[in-house]
């Protein structure tokens, strides 16, 4: 297997001024699961074609292991690419599908048969063998595609969305079955999606794009909990994370009608931003109805809110609340008595909140 570095990588097309990939620096080490995140447009899937070679880096350089493969042939570079359409030849069966790669470089039957046979036993098409594609359903083809990058046996195998085009069951097994796939293969692993559960579930390491900048790498816990940037704080989450400007006044947030008190410790962290306009952020997860403010959390300043929506969950309930001019979301237990039009005294966990700095929405560190 192999590690895969980018040394400032970038990307622009001819006729287009902007550079699709900007200066990326990023290290994949041997046998990890990394995840590129990002909305659309952002770049991610134009870096994994590049890693693969099929577009040319406008500067910078691209290693797999100790190689470096700028000028490299994709078929040359020892890697495997599963795409989002799964690119199956609908005239073949599974079982030439999965053994197409390995016929097109001569390899010897006996060990084409023995690949395929291993595949399809980790991948439980050995019953689907002589089907063709259009007799398979979706989570089966998605199968059929990632087999025919396993019989390679690649240095690194590439992700372009692999999960999208199925169903939200499907998606939730198929996450299950890659990442148990990672483990008993032990390879490098890189793929990308916009969907960042997939990213948060799946991922030794996730890293986040936007306008064609890395904004962040690193564990997907350490993301959701020190997220570098506003933008990152917005994106991974969901609900994604409540935002209101506030002003620090006194060692007090001010913002929107609510004025919250941080934790001495964090407090001592502010007193650079005394007077100044912030962003604040806070995650649904931490605002609570003051009546079932679980140990622990401060519920001593209690804000007055107005219940604008309440959407049941089963588990949970996401309940869309205003205060002043600001509608934010909380997420709450079915056991708490959520009534549209309300009134409710809540509660935000300030020792979890988040300050980010304006214009430039770098993260304030409190902890």
């Amino acid at each position: 297997m192999a590690q895969v570095i980018l040394k400032s990588v970038t990307k622009r097309y001819v006729g287009n001024p902007e550079e699709t990939v900007k200066e990326t620096n990023l290290e994949i080490a041997d046998r990890e699961f990394m995840i590129l995140v990002g909305p659309s447009g952002c770049g991610k899937s134009t870096t994994l074609r590049m890693i693969a070679g099929l577009e040319e880096v406008t500067s910078g350089q691209i290693y797999i292991g100790d190689r470096l493969v700028n000028d490299v042939h994709p078929k040359d570079r020892d890697i495997a690419m599963v795409f989002q359409n799964y690119a199956l030849y609908p005239h073949m069966t599974v079982f030439e599908n999965l053994a197409f790669g390995l016929t097109l470089r001569d390899v010897q039957r006996t060990e084409i048969d023995r690949r395929v046979a291993d595949v399809s036993v980790i991948l439980g098409l050995k019953e689907l063998l002589e089907r063709k594609p259009k007799a398979l359903s979706g989570g089966q083809r998605q199968r059929v595609a990632l087999g025919r990058a396993i019989v390679r046996e690649p240095k690194v195998f590439l992700m372009d969305e692999p999960l999208s085009n199925l169903d939200a069951k499907l998606r939730v097994q198929m996450r299950a079955e890659i990442n148990k796939l990672h483990q008993r293969l032990n390879t490098t692993v890189i793929s990308v999606t916009h969907d960042q559960t997939e990213a948060m579930t799946m991922g030794d390491r996730i890293t986040v794009l936007h306008g064609g900048y890395v904004q962040q790498c690193d564990t997907p816990q350490a993301v959701y909990d020190r997220p570098a940037n506003k933008f990152v704080a917005g994106f991974i989450g969901s609900p994604s994370m409540n935002f209101a400007t506030c002003r620090v006044k006194a060692g007090v947030l001010e913002a929107s009608g609510m004025n919250l008190h941080l934790p001495k410790p964090r407090l001592n962290k502010l007193m650079n931003c005394e007077g100044l306009e912030v962003d604040l952020g806070f995650r649904p997860e931490h605002v609570y109805a003051k009546t079932a403010c679980p140990v622990g959390v401060n519920a001593d300043s209690s804000i007055s809110a107005t219940i604008d929506v309440v959407e049941p969950m089963g588990s949970e309930n996401y309940v869309y609340f205003k205060v002043g001019d600001g509608t934010f979301i909380a997420r709450m237990p079915p056991s708490v008595f959520v009534k549209y039009g309300a009134s409710m005294d809540i509660v935000i966990d300030t020792a979890k909140v988040h300050l980010f700095e304006r214009p430039s929405g770098r993260s304030i560190p409190l902890d």
